[in-house]
């Protein structure tokens, strides 16, 4: 027989997750109600905060991100009780979740904020790496120091930001575009970043922002087993600060990029002998292309036939919504992406079942120039107005979809350089009808501008440009710009004059 469910009065805000949208939900809630308890079940003994917080612009905002001890948490928030554990079952229909250590919390409103897994290209292989949080960035530095040559496969920001820091080792890079950084940029953006490659690095590195309090110290048998592999939370702009990313060899950058293809088999040592296969050595002249007598530890062969030995592979094509845990007997519509569908209350299809960050799928009505991306900041501003619609509802008030959500802005670093990523950036979803401006100054600045029907839809700014107000305005406004023309990219005009 079904327990009855018990009143709602008798359960708590419950948040699941102790990456960005967790923990910024969870002070929130706490902020909001500093009378009620407010649990935070984790499953990693560290949480993630958002420090040095700054709104650069109506929409910007610049945070670092802290690793802490959830002890810290606690001190800054008396009123949130961390639970360290895993889910091991969402009981909707009582309104109960079940962690790991086998107690049952009731909860009168509860976020979903469990993040996502790395996709790993094949699983269960030890040469292959997957890059998502401190944990996997550490193991993956141990490794390196013995590598001679890796592959690494994927084309985000992580992969970006490898190929552009590792050292002394040789790179394969496979991705399955023509240009780097597909997902944050067209090639034009792309090719003025890869100078950057060739280029050697300053030796001096800039001052490290992020401190880091690691899970090293902390006793790892905590963390249940079978677990073990996918916990952690996402790492951020400046994971790699910190970590020595040396190989074996004596040179600064080698780099062989493979575009449009992906991995069709993954070979070990032995497979790869008995079928007498032959792998390429690295590429130095285009035009020559000899057989590797070298051999290695694994093999990866390409769509496009080729095939390269090398000490290790990292897998850094993206993430999967970790839902997992919470499906079990619960119908939850999920979107395409197979996150869990969220309406513009960050409401689940589960009755006081909310969700924010990379666990969810945002399924409302989108304004033109906004699109989910599974990024810090997404998950701050979405883990903060869940927490507002959590207590709305249960206050019986009614809320405004929070403004953050009228136009995509993102602001970041790849190799040193400040990056602006406005609206439809890379004209996503506005077909053939729509046109671009650039400017661009090598080695200083990269501008383009994506037009459609005279209206600002979209831009990248790379360098200093001190654009980034002026554009969040003109494309939040849609003003025709059609009469200036070629103007608005004029370094001799100032542009900020005409819209202030």
């Amino acid at each position: 027989m079904e327990a009855a469910r018990p009143p709602a009065t008798a359960g708590k805000f419950v948040v699941v997750g102790g990456g960005i949208a967790g923990v910024t939900c969870a002070e929130q809630l706490a902020t909001q109600f500093p009378s009620e308890d407010i649990l935070l079940i984790t499953a990693s003994p560290v949480i993630k905060a958002v420090t040095n917080f700054k709104q650069i612009s109506k929409i910007l905002e610049e945070f670092d991100v802290e690793e802490q001890s959830s002890t810290m948490l606690e001190k800054r928030f008396p009123n949130i009780k961390v639970i360290e554990s895993g889910v091991k079952q969402l009981k909707s229909e009582e309104h109960c979740i079940v962690t790991e250590d086998g107690n049952q919390h009731v909860y009168k409103k509860l976020c979903l904020c469990a993040g996502a897994k790395p996709k790993l290209i094949c699983e269960g292989n030890p040469y292959v790496l997957g890059i998502r949080d401190t944990d996997s960035a550490q193991e993956f530095q141990k490794q390196l120091t013995k590598a001679k040559r890796i592959m690494i496969i994927g084309n985000g920001g992580i992969a970006l930001e490898l190929v552009y820091e590792i050292e002394g080792c040789e790179v394969i890079w496979a991705i399955k575009d023509k240009a780097i950084g597909n997902t944050f940029f067209d090639a034009g953006a792309a090719e003025f970043l890869t100078s950057k490659l060739i280029a050697e690095k300053p030796e001096a590195k800039i001052a490290q922002k992020r401190t880091r309090y690691t899970t090293e110290g902390r006793k790892k048998e905590a963390r249940s087993k079978s677990k073990a592999d996918n916990v952690g939370s996402a790492l951020g702009p400046d994971w790699h600060e910190g970590l020595n990313l040396k190989g074996t060899k004596e040179f600064s950058h080698r780099i062989h990029l493979e575009t449009m293809c992906e991995v069709k088999k993954i070979y070990l040592q032995d497979e790869f002998r008995i079928l007498k296969k032959k792998s390429f050595t690295f590429p130095r002249d285009p035009k020559s292309v000899t057989t590797d007598t070298e051999m290695w530890p694994v093999y990866v062969e390409l769509t496009n036939e080729k095939i390269y030995g090398c000490d290790f592979i990292v897998s850094a094509t993206g993430v999967t919504p970790n839902v997992e845990p919470f499906l079990h007997g619960n119908s939850f519509n999920l979107g395409e992406d197979g996150g869990l569908k969220v309406d513009d209350h960050m409401h689940t299809s589960l009755p006081d079942v909310y969700a924010a960050g990379d666990i969810c799928t945002a399924s409302w009505q989108l304004s033109p120039v906004w699109q989910q991306m599974r990024l810090w900041t997404q998950a701050r501003q979405m883990g903060w107005y869940a927490a507002k619609c959590m207590a709305a509802a249960s206050l019986g008030d009614s809320i405004d979809m929070d403004f953050s959500f009228e136009l995509f802005a993102h602001v970041t670093k790849f190799f040193n350089y400040k990056v602006v990523l406005l609206g439809k950036y890379n004209a996503q979803g506005l077909g053939s009808d729509h046109e671009l401006m650039l400017r661009c100054t090598k080695g200083q600045e990269y501008i383009k501008v994506v037009m459609q029907n005279g209206r600002m839809m979209g831009a990248v700014l790379i360098g200093e440009t001190d654009l980034e107000e002026t554009f969040e305005n003109l494309i939040l406004n849609q003003m025709n710009l059609s009469s200036y023309g070629e103007d608005l990219l004029d370094p001799n005009i100032d542009i900020e004059d005409y819209f202030d």
